[in-house]
């Protein structure tokens, strides 16, 4: 997952060149005009988009993410300052010389600065008068520990245990294209599937049968929980709350809808969660109770992307 991440290949290239162009195209936020009201005669309270100020934002691994950072901050007039992983220093030295050369002296050459040493993340966390944001972009362990030692206001979600739920009403084979895609198609990413809940109506069904060795076809390890291990002989999950990242993923049972909703809020990362269902009330439930960040109805996981949502790139949660 880790060589997936950090790999830049002319695909990935030509992509991240078009969601920097759908940033350029968009209109420009700054001093956009939001709300206009006349609280008393000749006094009027305007709120507009300004920018946020200086950006630390430290990200592991992924170097496109600076890419797609460097783009937003841009676009939205911040100043920022990146950090990423030692593992993709040479990467991100590239391309951040990629983009500051092409900078206007207008603009400034140091509105983006790279931070290349670990030893001077501790000094800028103390910057508080000086940086006003702080976004990690990795691990777990990462947005914990910078959480812990800065006053400086942090934005970020550690982890993507994102579920995908498959209703008793579901259309199988839609189900079958869905789950697929939310796994295999990019396991790394943090909007891939990593827990699957299944009605316990549909076990030893044919579709499910069929679903469950479609993903052994694909090469996906799938481990169970308490029910799944009893009835399906899969290897036994030590955890719910767990992130793969890889060709794998957790299967469980659950008795109806209200199961997989509780389980979700307890066990997920409130991330990314779909329902499967042509039922449009159990649908509405589920969109409705599941506190995630995205909630999809019959829609993969992966669907869950700055890009795709037409806002060119994102930044963390």
């Amino acid at each position: 997952s880790l060589v997936a991440r950090m790999t830049l290949k002319a695909g990935k290239i030509t992509s991240l060149a078009e969601s920097i162009r759908a940033i350029a195209d968009m209109e420009d936020p700054i001093s956009h005009t939001l709300k206009k009201t006349e609280v008393a005669k000749d006094l009027v309270f305007e709120k507009m988009y300004c920018p946020l100020g200086v950006l630390l934002i430290i990200f592991e691994s992924r170097p496109d993410a600076l890419v797609q950072i460097a783009a937003l901050a841009i676009r939205s007039g911040n100043g920022l300052l990146l950090k990423g992983g030692k593992e993709a220093m040479r990467s991100n030295t590239i391309l951040h010389k990629v983009i500051t050369s092409v900078i206007p002296d207008g603009v400034g050459k140091k509105l983006i600065g790279l931070v290349k040493s670990k030893e001077e993340i501790a000094d800028l966390l103390k910057l508080d008068d000086v940086i006003d944001l702080v976004i990690p972009r990795g691990s777990n362990r990462l947005v914990s520990q910078i959480k812990a030692t800065t006053k400086i206001p942090v934005l970020g979600h550690a982890d993507g245990i994102c579920h995908v739920y498959i209703d008793k009403s579901a259309d199988m084979d839609m189900a079958k294209r869905i789950v697929l895609d939310a796994k295999v198609d990019y396991p790394a990413a943090c909007n891939a599937m990593e827990t699957l809940l299944v009605h316990k109506d549909l076990n030893k069904t044919e579709g499910l049968d069929d679903l469950l060795m479609e993903l052994a076809k694909e090469g996906v390890v799938i481990y169970g929980g308490p029910v799944a291990h009893d009835t399906l002989k899969v290897p036994k999950v030590d955890s719910f709350h767990h992130e793969y990242s890889s060709m794998a993923c957790t299967l469980e049972f659950v008795d109806d809808i209200q199961s997989a909703i509780d389980h979700i809020n307890r066990y997920g990362s409130a991330h990314t969660d779909c329902i499967i269902t042509t039922d449009k009330k159990s649908a509405d439930t589920f969109l409705q109770q599941v506190d995630s960040a995205a909630v999809f109805h019959n829609a993969s996981t992966r669907f869950c992307d700055g890009t795709r949502f037409g806002l060119g790139a994102e930044v963390g949660i």
